[in-house]
């Protein structure tokens, strides 16, 4: 089932999770799964552009989180599958407000994981490398772009949307029932490298 939704509004956010209590009489999963990308450095970043891309990626889980909490302890526990990126784990040469607000969503799980461990509902965060998907194939249709992010992963192949939804049903279902506060990372080996391999210096975004 489908909702109109505006992951950056509280309303809204209440909106959703009251419907799908009313449509599934419980709540005991949440993926945080909205993001928006910008790909600029610190200096060429705007104000505007900083404070959309935070209000999407950092903002937006912390309503989920915040409006999904009542009803999972209502029901004793549950899973909440917040999505950073491997950017959410080091930087690049660019994408500043994408780096800080991923970054953000690691640490906000694990802050989440801890107020709420006694009430049995957790809280991990995955993170992604590089991904083709509707949303990045322009990006990964230039072949030096796609050739370049393929070497640096040592599986030697781009991930797939399947490779990312793998990883989130382990998170949400009870085989994964003694983690939280962890970091699930689906990047194919980018950062079991050394930095030099990597050359993390090259890369523009995830």
């Amino acid at each position: 089932m489908f909702v109109n939704l505006d992951v950056t509004s509280e309303d809204s956010r209440n909106s959703a999770v009251q419907f799908a209590v009313l449509s599934f009489d419980k709540l005991d999963i949440l993926v945080n799964n909205a993001g928006v990308s910008h790909r600029t450095g610190v200096e060429k970043t705007t104000s505007e552009a900083w404070d959309n891309v935070m209000d999407v990626n950092a903002k937006g889980v912390f309503l989920g989180t915040k409006a999904a909490i009542a009803e999972m302890r209502q029901l004793g526990g549950g899973s909440i599958i917040n999505i950073s990126s491997v950017y959410g784990m080091v930087g690049s040469v660019t994408s500043a407000a994408y780096h800080a607000s991923k970054g953000a969503v690691r640490i906000f799980s694990k802050s989440t994981a801890i107020q709420y461990a006694s009430e049995n509902i957790q809280a991990n965060s995955v993170h992604p490398g590089f991904v083709d998907s509707p949303m990045t194939r322009a990006h990964h249709d230039n072949p030096n772009i796609h050739e370049e992010r393929v070497a640096k992963m040592p599986l030697g192949r781009m991930g797939l949307s399947e490779d990312i939804a793998a990883g989130i049903l382990y998170l949400a279902s009870d085989e994964s029932s003694f983690v939280t506060g962890a970091e699930l990372r689906i990047y194919g080996g980018m950062t079991a490298q050394q930095s030099t391999q990597l050359g993390m210096d090259d890369v523009t975004d995830s």
